[in-house]
């Protein structure tokens, strides 16, 4: 319940269709119960045609009575209309029989009717919530978790929740309502006979309620093997290529499989002990009735206490409340289920965001002097060394800067830290004298250019994936920056230009050709300061030349840090930073660091920087 409390925040905007859901519930509830109140003079007419008919209005003489005068004033009524004729008393009967099941299935209909917005409605808001928290999420927070479970808790546990969890409005207003409607008409029937019936059911309650103890925890382990397995094929979709080229199909088959065995054994626990609740509850309910025969017949045929209609109707009454009694115990079950997919989504939900907005921060309108990196500290997780320690560096505007290096020496960390993506142990990043943690995210990265070693386009035309550079963008800009980028002879040779769809990352394009779209994408957007991290480095010479060309097209007049292993791509640089541990040994231009004959030299010479 406490996950309920927190998940039902969610239907707040949809108050409206919750209250009309109560309402029809209401309804529906005394009619479902009424249905079977009808029924007393409807088998009076049909095993008592010669009984006398009364003529005075009946008076209301107590609670106790209420079956009595409820049966009396049909009979008035039906006597004033229809008078002694038995058939015309029948006629009459049927049809207030079908208007009052009639109302209660108006009702049943209003009530879904309003139901299917709400669920649909928290549906849609919820799965939004957890995709915009995707993205507000820092990268560091997906080096930890499995894409295919993020994917399993926006998917699957999400559906559980609608599914399962918010079966608990019904478990809260209809079903106990139509349990209590007709409770009342029971009692007003026989009050001995409903305290009889009412001794057995919180036994049957109690029974029912011992098979859902384990659920949440069986469903749990479901929902997480479901995200592991989701994982296994994420994983093997973006890995195709290794996993066949080292014929590790069934090494990848096997952990997959092993993972569906998990999830098959999970499921059938807990299908099964799900499966046992229904059979459980309907003999447990036909056990009552049986019990409820054999007390209630004596009432009529040795007490004479009871009218034989009246009796019928209760058992019709009694037999109502089985329903909504197997409902609940259905939903008492779905919550449980339903709990732990809650679990797993608020865990998304309530992450704290480790970059998180100074309310304070100013917007970063133009990019006017430099950038400032003073007596930087990072490491990744608290366990391990620092991979930054007390780094300095001066980017003037207009100017060009590399960082070089071995693996592991930091060059990459300086782009992640400059673009906001992790944030700095101690230290400080400036730009234009404002540190970056109090400038807001989305107008320093407006500020920024990023392309990256990884081309990342996704699954759609070449249009629309130069266009997250600038969405406003005309059909003319794109070409001026496919233009720029090197990329517009091969574009307008596609079947359908810039409209044409290049496949799941560009899948149907070549390595150079990515990454010029890469390129383009960065030159519509027209950043003054751009960040390339090692850009070219898994390209081959032909298409190196073509994209170098592009970059070199696109640094024109701008702030750039280069991070590279090619000396293609850093010789002209303002300023060469060689990195050594995270830390600079060496910096000065590409022929002052040769005649160094140091770290740099070593470098070229071991051709880290060439093909």
């Amino acid at each position: 319940m406490n996950y309920f409390k927190k998940i039902i925040r969610f239907a707040k905007p949809y108050k409206a269709y919750a209250i009309g859901n109560i309402i029809s519930n209401v309804f529906y509830a005394l009619f479902s119960g009424l249905s079977f109140m009808v029924l007393m003079p409807l088998l009076q007419v049909l095993f008592k045609p010669d009984a006398e008919r009364i003529t005075e209005k009946p008076v209301y003489t107590g609670y106790t009575e209420f079956a009595d005068y409820f049966s009396n004033s049909l009979n008035f009524y039906i006597t004033k209309t229809a008078g002694s004729d038995p058939s015309k008393a029948l006629v009459f009967i049927i049809i207030l029989v079908i208007s009052v099941f009639f109302l209660k299935n108006v009702f049943n209909y209003l009530a879904l009717y309003f139901i299917t917005f709400l669920r649909n409605g928290v549906l849609r808001d919820l799965r939004n919530a957890l995709y915009k928290k995707v993205l507000d999420l820092p990268i560091s927070f997906y080096s930890e978790k499995r894409k295919g479970d993020v994917i399993a808790r926006l998917g699957t546990d999400v559906l559980e929740i609608q599914h399962s969890f918010l079966s608990i409005l019904e478990l809260l207003i209809r079903e106990p309502l139509t349990i209590l409607f007709t409770i009342g008409y029971m009692m007003a029937i026989s009050v001995k006979l409903t305290v009889f019936v009412f001794i057995f059911i919180p036994v049957s309650g109690f029974i029912i309620s011992l098979i859902g103890k384990s659920l949440k925890r069986k469903s749990d382990r479901v929902q997480k093997e479901q995200g592991d397995f989701l994982s296994i094929i994420d994983e093997t979709l973006g890995g195709l290529k290794i996993i066949k080229s080292y014929n590790s199909e069934g090494l990848f088959f096997k952990r997959f499989g092993d993972s569906t065995q998990r999830f098959f054994q999970f499921s059938n626990a807990l299908l099964n002990r799900t499966n046992l609740a229904k059979p459980t509850s309907e003999f447990l309910g036909i056990a009552v009735i049986g019990v409820l025969l054999w007390f209630g017949g004596n009432m009529v045929l040795v007490e004479s206490s009871l009218e034989g209609e009246q009796f019928l109707t209760f058992m019709g009454l009694a037999y109502n409340i089985l329903t909504p009694a197997k409902a609940i115990s259905k939903a008492s079950y779905g919550v449980k289920k339903g709990n732990a997919a809650a679990e797993r989504v608020l865990e998304i939900l309530n992450t704290e965001t480790t970059i998180k907005e100074n309310p304070q921060a100013q917007v970063l309108k133009t990019f006017s002097t430099s950038i400032e990196l003073t007596n930087v500290f990072f490491k990744y997780d608290e366990k391990l060394k620092y991979v930054l320690e007390d780094f300095t560096l001066s980017i003037p505007k207009g100017k060009s800067v590399a960082l070089v290096g071995q693996s592991g020496s930091g060059k990459s960390t300086i782009a992640n830290l400059v673009t906001r993506f992790y944030d700095v142990n101690k230290g400080e990043i400036k730009i234009d004298g404002h540190n970056i943690k109090d400038v807001r995210k989305s107008s320093l990265r407006q500020q920024l250019g990023l392309v990256t070693q990884d081309s990342i386009l996704f699954n759609d035309s070449v249009k629309n994936n130069i266009l997250i550079g600038k969405p406003e963008a005309t059909d003319a800009e794109i070409i001026d920056a496919l233009k720029i980028a090197n990329a517009w002879e091969f574009v307008k040779q596609l079947d359908q230009g810039i409209d044409t769809n290049i496949g799941d990352a560009g899948g149907k394009l070549s390595g150079g050709q990515k990454q010029r779209l890469s390129i383009a994408r960065a030159v519509l957007k027209n950043p003054p300061i751009m960040i390339l991290d090692e850009a070219t480095s898994a390209l081959d010479t032909e298409s190196e030349k073509l994209v170098q060309q592009a970059l070199e097209n696109m640094m024109k007049n701008r702030t750039s840090l280069v991070i590279a292993h090619r000396l293609s791509t850093i010789q002209n640089a303002d300023q060469i930073i060689v990195m050594q541990a995270g830390k600079i040994v060496e910096q000065g231009k590409h022929q002052s660091l040769l005649a160094k004959n140091g770290v740099y030299k070593k470098l070229v010479e071991m051709q880290s920087f060439q093909d």
